[in-house]
């Protein structure tokens, strides 16, 4: 007796259907081999100089500016904010042009994802339609979108060669054969398609982390040449403590966002009815914005004329790719911040956040605690082995309250992990506002009495639930 194989039939019409495909795809294949041939011939008189006068009638021309060699930029690196300057006049609008080529393919495969990203020699730009000068260059861009310069390299468009119709027919027929298999076996093909899909997430994952993690790295090292980002983060409360102060008292921000084109400013939900002056947009509740470059004061001891802002640079949202940084005042911590999550990326947090203490104000005292593998300390920064001189009896209960209050940061207490008991009551005994007053840095899951609560993903974001923001820390 011949058994019978469940869903044979239907395995028997994908084959078919499959090598019908693959048929079409080698005829169409081998029709398109010619077009690289044609855009080849076409790409020599693709390019022409800014200087050779008016292009002939038809002709869809654009301006470009192509990245120099560091042999011809003194061995240093060029950005948008650079070439804004020397195309347009203004490093301000460097925003423009991250617009017209943010994601576009360039002739190295890679392409340009945030606005402080610094740029690869050889890479094409799009400029706006004012640009000028002896670096601007007049492009052709082709049916499919692309900038095509004379010797052949292209930015952005699509060269499959393939005619869209003929790639839709061949997606239909595998879909159809999909279709088939999946009602005659769906589950044994609902549980291949599965395994399929996890070994692919696999085998993409190392090159993701690979590219996630050069990008924090690059972050990292854009933070630490940037003192423009914080002089204007504290400039923006120094403008604010010097309006008339409305009804309830002055707005008291506990974070910022600061971004080429403004900055836009959270305020503690318990400030009573807060009302800003134009030219501050109220966005949401307790979120304003204000556009232009503001005010960008050189901060003092800790930033602010009475001594207490601790504005610290937390990482960057990539939402709109304008974000610089996302400023946090640690002086309304209050207590402790638990970064739960991805082990990794939460001593990454905590290391970030040290060194913009040391950067901000140098000299304070930190104590690192608990049985974890330590976290280094700043040089900037004066670590200590023991508590400061005065402190309070520890608490039953968590010393931490549901409203924090604002107070200097005058010592922190570093957690490399998740504390134990023991660690949990010294760190209690240290930081809060019934305590030593200190501020902890909690790499690791405080289950209750964190005042803040971040959470770390292993990709390098973090989740900030008060701000309703995520945003990608240095590594």
């Amino acid at each position: 007796m011949t058994r019978r194989i469940p869903g044979g039939r239907a395995l028997l019409s994908l084959t078919l259907l499959l090598l019908v495909t693959l048929g079409l795809l080698g005829t169409l294949a081998t029709t398109a081999s010619a077009a690289p041939l044609t855009r080849t011939t076409h790409s020599r008189l693709a390019l022409v100089a800014a200087t050779a006068g008016t292009a002939s009638d038809g002709e869809n021309l654009v301006k470009v500016f192509v990245v120099p060699g560091l042999d011809r930029t003194g061995g240093q690196p060029v950005g948008l904010a650079q070439v804004a300057a020397a195309t347009l006049g203004d490093q301000n609008r460097a925003g423009e042009i991250f617009q017209l080529n943010q994601g576009q393919r360039q002739p190295d495969g890679d392409a340009l994802q945030n606005a402080n990203q610094q740029l690869t020699p050889g890479w094409i730009l799009r400029l706006p339609d004012d640009a000028t000068g002896q670096l601007v260059q007049l492009a052709r861009e082709r049916a499919d979108q692309a900038v095509e310069m004379d010797n052949g390299q292209t930015q952005g468009g699509n060269d499959t060669g393939l005619p869209t119709a003929a790639v839709l027919a061949a997606a239909g027929s595998v879909l159809l054969a999909l279709i088939t298999t999946a009602i005659v076996a769906r589950r044994r093909v609902a549980r291949w398609f599965s395994g399929l899909g996890r070994a692919l997430d696999r085998l993409r994952e190392p090159g993701r982390r690979r590219r996630r993690l050069a990008g924090r790295r690059s972050l990292g090292d854009s933070f630490r040449s940037d003192t423009e980002t914080v002089r204007r983060a504290y400039g923006t409360l120094g403008t604010l403590q010097a309006v008339p102060a409305p009804p309830g008292g002055h707005p008291q921000v506990h974070a910022l966002e600061v971004d080429h084109a403004g900055v836009t400013v959270w305020i503690s939900a318990d400030t009573v009815e807060p009302v800003l002056p134009a030219p501050w947009q109220n966005l949401e509740s307790t979120r304003w914005r204000m556009n232009g470059p503001g005010r960008p004061d050189a901060p003092g001891a800790h930033g602010t004329s009475d001594g207490s802002a601790c504005l610290v640079r937390v990482g960057r949202s990539d939402s709109d790719g304008m974000t610089d940084a996302v400023l946090v005042d640690l002086s309304r911590l209050d207590g402790v911040l638990s970064v739960t999550g991805d082990p990794e990326v939460s001593r990454d947090v905590v290391r970030h956040l040290l060194a913009e203490v040391a950067a901000v104000a140098p000299g304070t005292p930190v104590q690192v605690i608990g049985a974890h593998p330590a976290l280094p300390v700043p040089a900037g920064l004066n670590q200590v082995s023991g508590p400061p001189a005065r402190t309070p009896a520890p608490r039953e209960n968590s010393p931490v309250r549901a409203t924090a209050v604002r107070r200097p940061v005058r010592g922190l207490v570093v957690v490399a992990g998740t504390p134990d008991r023991a660690t949990l009551d010294e760190l209690f005994r240290l930081c809060g506002s019934d305590a030593a007053g200190w501020t902890g840095l909690v790499a690791g899951d405080v289950a209750t009495g964190a005042h803040w609560r971040w959470h770390a993903r292993a990709d390098g974001d973090v989740r900030i639930p008060v701000l309703d923001l995520d945003v990608t820390v240095p590594a």
